[in-house]
């Protein structure tokens, strides 16, 4: 293999395919790895805790870290994994369209997290959903719909909570559905690109065999300081 042959989902990753700057880095976490607060609400799914499938994710999570230079990779707590269903609002992205249009883009987060509380009164349920792994990258997984069932569900999901808040992002459509493992703090070498591709592979493919389906809690409105947790505010099914 060489690295003109490297999948295009991992050049990202890949310090002789990108020199930009790393999006979510003095913001989101720090150079040495570090958490910053960044708060925030938001739609999630956590894993279910002592599933069969969970612990497939956190061997599958184990294993990134073990692969060369995962140390230029910030890893959040094992306990906040989740699937986010819908996204709110978080500190640093106060515009439109990611933000309410009747709402002041100044009103301070905790305000916001009340005031989505509050639209979510009697808000009803869409029918539930089963999510299976897709992908794998150094961030973590890719996930979807097992069927096209569960994936006309998560959209009507998507579509309602829209709705209820206000807002819709550019990709409302087009979201691609993930597990966070961890952000870039450097990217890698050439060497450390080659092992991660063959390691991605071989653990994805244990991860679907062990996990076909990846058990979620119900989606839970959520705020959050930073990454690493993620507060169950309010259970919406």
């Amino acid at each position: 293999m060489t690295l003109q042959t490297l999948p295009h989902h991992l050049h990202g990753f890949s310090q002789s395919f990108n020199q930009s700057p790393l999006r979510h880095l003095g913001t989101r976490y720090s150079a040495d790895g570090v958490f910053l607060e960044e708060p925030g609400n938001t739609i999630v799914c956590h894993l279910e805790s002592g599933s069969m499938s969970a612990q497939a994710v956190i061997g599958a999570r184990a294993r990134m870290q073990s692969l060369p230079e995962a140390d230029k990779l910030a890893f959040t707590a094992e306990s906040s994994l989740h699937m986010t269903l819908f996204q709110g609002i978080i500190e640093y992205r106060r515009k439109l369209p990611f933000w309410p249009e009747d709402v002041a883009l100044d009103t301070p987060i905790d305000e916001m997290t009340e005031i989505f509380l509050n639209r979510l009164e009697g808000f009803e349920a869409p029918d539930s959903f089963k999510v299976e792994v897709i992908g794998a990258t150094p961030n973590g997984l890719s996930v979807d719909g097992l069927t096209n069932a569960d994936r006309k569900a998560m959209k009507v999901w998507r579509d309602r909570l829209a709705d209820v808040f206000g807002y819709r992002h550019p990709d409302h459509d087009s979201y691609g559905f993930h597990i966070t493992f961890a952000y870039v703090v450097a990217r890698f070498s050439d060497e450390a690109m080659f092992a991660w591709h063959k390691g991605l592979v071989e653990i994805l493919e244990d991860l679907q065999e062990a996990a076909p389906i990846i058990e979620l809690e119900p989606p839970a409105f959520c705020s959050f300081v930073d990454m690493n947790h993620f507060e169950r505010l309010k259970v919406l099914a």
